[in-house]
């Protein structure tokens, strides 16, 4: 889906506003005060605020989707790569886009029916979906285990990024870090979330113990 770059300026402001205050604690007007654009150009390019929150869904979603989709097509990386980059696509994404991601766990602590809801369902089934192809074709090469949970899979990726992203600052204090430049501890914590994920899953995925 392709947006301008007044959708996407809309959006981002919408974005950090959904993460700080929820969906229902953001007005309209708040999106339009925080992007510098009047009330009527959100009408006209999005037409609600759940219409908006809908298209930023996608903006945020399609690319990665795409990303996922291209990489389980490489016939060149065995299974077992294909999850590391995969586990290394997750934490890049959800680490650059932490606001993105405070609104999904935000709203699924607070909303458990309607749109934002149903939107949030709907992203979490395509992204297992996904990587379900890929734990398949493991497994009918002989490299993965068989009987594998993929929703607690799924559970383990997500919410060990999401664990580090809510806790990263009292990491940083609590290990001596909190001199260290920000840019570097956020290289830093990638790397590491990235190293303990990656030996999780070969792990649990591979026969070895």
């Amino acid at each position: 889906m392709e947006f301008s770059e007044k959708q996407v300026q809309i959006m981002e402001a919408a974005e950090k506003l959904f993460a700080a205050k929820g969906f229902d604690g953001t007005s309209v007007r708040d999106i339009a005060d925080t992007a510098g654009v009047n009330l009527a150009m959100i009408s006209y390019y999005f037409g609600s605020k759940e219409k908006l929150m809908e298209n930023m869904f996608a903006y945020r979603s399609d690319f990665f989707k795409l990303q996922l989709e291209t990489m389980i097509r490489n016939k060149e990386l065995p299974p077992l790569q294909k999850i590391e980059a995969l586990i290394d696509q997750y934490v890049d994404r959800l680490m650059k886009e932490q606001c993105f991601h405070r609104i999904i766990v935000r709203e699924q602590m607070v909303n458990y029916t309607g749109p934002i809801s149903g939107m949030i369902q709907e992203l979490k089934k395509q992204n297992q979906e996904l990587i379900k192809q890929l734990i398949l074709e493991g497994q009918k090469k002989g490299d993965f285990k068989k009987g594998i949970d993929i929703p607690f899979l799924m559970m383990t990726l997500i919410g060990t990024i999401s664990q580090v992203i809510t806790t990263q600052h009292y990491y940083r204090e609590i290990n001596g870090l909190h001199s260290m430049p920000d840019p570097d501890f956020q290289k830093l914590i990638k790397k590491k979330t990235g190293h303990h994920l990656k030996s999780i899953f070969k792990a649990i995925l591979t026969h070895e113990v």
